[in-house]
Parts: structure tokens; C-alpha cells; sequence
């Protein structure tokens, strides 16, 4: 039985996908390419890897015993490439790191700096997304470290995970408007006011239209989203709404809006950094790694 690298690519892609298609996508072949390598796959091994049906693709148990060392050995190839690079004039290695909101707005910015100027061939891919989002790339293999909410750890498995940093998210009124004065407000009290909304891409912001909608029923009525939250904060503080922020974002601008707790227990969350237990991560990802688990800023 003889599976190349780009074999286990493919196969890895589809079972990830769900589909042919998009795997062949993925790993940048023709669809008819890949369809005669899973072929070629499933004649070596004299088993069927693949379920095929109206929902799409799925790997059968042979498939998944398959998927586990495909994910293993492409994990050994790409920290191989990463121990190879340090030997090479030049050459750069990447980071994918995925993170939520909070560390991406508050958190990050303040960390990452030292550590890129400590290794100038080290390049981070960071993206915003929630936290689910974070730990399926993970478990996927689309992300190599991620910083997600505890809420989203239980139940999650495949996963190791390290204390971060702590997170509370508080409401911010202009000051003088009649909830400033409350000492926590629940988000159900505050469906019918005018809210000032981070981007469409925030984790933060979908996290909240999603408590919203599935736990009360409701919405949040937004006037506009923009793409910081200072320009957040500089919004409600002239009275054109009241916003959901964490609270570190808001005290750089404590002195010009009010600021009350949000009394949800979702509202309280220690931001946790995680990465797969099976995989074997890169000198770099292990570098980054070690720097954002010391919790020093810059």
C-alpha cells in the first residue's frame, strides 16, 4: 500500500469538506483527478474509505482510522519543513492563529508586537472569528493556535487548552441616560434600545445577535456597526446609542460614557489558548505558543 503525500492531502480535504468537489477544491486538483485518486485509495487498501450519498461525503470507520495518521503525517511533514527552515538563510515560517473579539481587539495588539520583533522570520495569519469557528479550524487543521471562550470548550474534544487572559463585557450608555445609573443590566432590558454595533466580521458582535435570537427571541436594533471599538465608544459617549463592549475596551474611555456590568453569566469569560493534542506543532507555532502562555505584553 503506497499513499503519497498528495494522496493524503486530498483524502483529508474531502473527509474535512464533506464533499469531493470541494475537497478536489481544496487541495487544488480536478475534480476527475481526485475522484481516480480516492479510487486508487480504496483499490490499495481493498476497503471503502468513502460514504457517498445525497448529503454528502463521509469517511467510513476505515476512512477515519485513515484520516487520523493523514492528519498525522502531514502535521510531521509541515513541522519538518518548519525544523528545515530554521537551518535555512531567509527563509520565513508562517502562524495561522484564529482568535475571538476580545483578544483580537484588546488583547493582541499588545502582546504580538514583542514577539514579532524577537523573530523577524516568523509571520502570523490572524483572524477574527467565534469561538466554535475557532475550534473546528482547529480540530480541521485550518488553524495551528486558537484563543476561544471557555463556553465553547465543553464537549469539545481532540483539544489541549491553557488560561489566557479573563474577559467581562459590560454596557456602555452615554452618561445621563436612565439605565446609567443601574448596577448590571440584563441583555433582555435592553432589546429596545439603539445600539452602536462592532463590524459584521466581529466574533463579539455575532456572539451577541446569537443570545439575542436563540435565548430571548428577539434582536438587537443596530443604528450602525463600526470597525473598533473606539469608534464605538466615541459613538455612544455623543448619545447616538449604548453598545456591549469588554470592559477594557471601555475604560480607556471611562471618563467620557457610563459604564454598568452586563449581568449574564456568558458575560464573564476566561479567554483560553488552544490547540490540537494530536498534532505536532511547528517551531514556530511552538515559539508563539510558549510567548502568548507566558501572559507578558509586549
Amino acid at each position: 500500500m503506497h499513499f503519497d503525500l498528495t494522496d493524503l492531502r486530498l483524502f483529508r480535504a474531502v473527509a474535512e469538506a464533506g464533499s469531493i468537489t470541494a475537497g478536489a477544491a481544496r487541495s487544488h486538483l480536478a475534480l476527475a483527478a481526485a475522484s481516480a485518486r480516492i479510487r486508487g485509495m480504496e483499490e490499495q487498501a481493498g476497503l471503502r474509505l468513502l460514504e457517498r450519498g445525497r448529503r454528502g461525503t463521509r469517511p467510513t470507520a476505515a476512512g477515519l482510522t485513515l484520516l487520523q495518521h493523514a492528519r498525522q503525517v502531514l502535521d510531521q511533514m509541515a513541522r519538518l519543513r518548519g525544523e528545515l527552515a530554521e537551518h535555512a538563510g531567509g527563509a520565513r515560517g508562517l502562524v495561522r492563529l484564529w482568535a475571538n473579539g476580545a483578544a483580537c481587539g484588546e488583547i493582541l495588539p499588545r502582546v504580538l508586537p514583542g514577539f514579532l520583533a524577537a523573530h523577524p522570520r516568523i509571520d502570523i495569519d490572524l483572524r477574527e472569528r467565534p469561538s466554535p469557528a475557532i475550534l473546528a479550524a482547529l480540530m480541521a487543521g485550518e488553524a495551528d493556535l486558537g484563543i476561544a471562550a471557555d463556553w465553547a470548550l465543553p464537549g469539545v474534544e481532540g483539544l489541549d487548552s491553557a488560561p489566557f487572559r479573563g474577559d467581562r463585557l459590560v454596557v456602555i450608555l452615554p452618561r445621563g441616560h436612565a439605565l446609567a445609573r443601574r448596577r448590571g443590566l440584563r441583555l433582555a432590558e435592553l432589546l429596545g434600545e439603539d445600539f452602536i454595533g462592532l463590524g459584521a466580521e466581529s466574533a463579539l458582535q455575532a456572539h451577541l445577535a446569537w443570545q439575542a435570537a436563540a435565548r430571548l427571541g428577539g434582536h438587537l436594533r443596530l443604528r450602525v456597526s463600526l470597525g473598533g471599538s473606539d469608534p464605538v465608544c466615541r459613538m455612544v459617549a455623543a448619545g447616538a446609542g449604548i453598545a456591549i463592549l469588554p470592559r477594557s475596551a471601555a475604560l480607556r474611555h471611562a471618563r467620557s460614557l457610563a459604564m454598568v456590568r452586563l449581568a449574564e453569566d456568558w458575560a464573564v469569560r476566561e479567554l483560553r489558548l488552544c490547540w490540537r493534542q494530536d498534532g505536532a506543532p511547528s517551531p514556530q507555532a511552538q515559539r508563539l505558543r510558549e510567548h502568548l502562555a507566558a501572559g507578558v505584553d509586549g
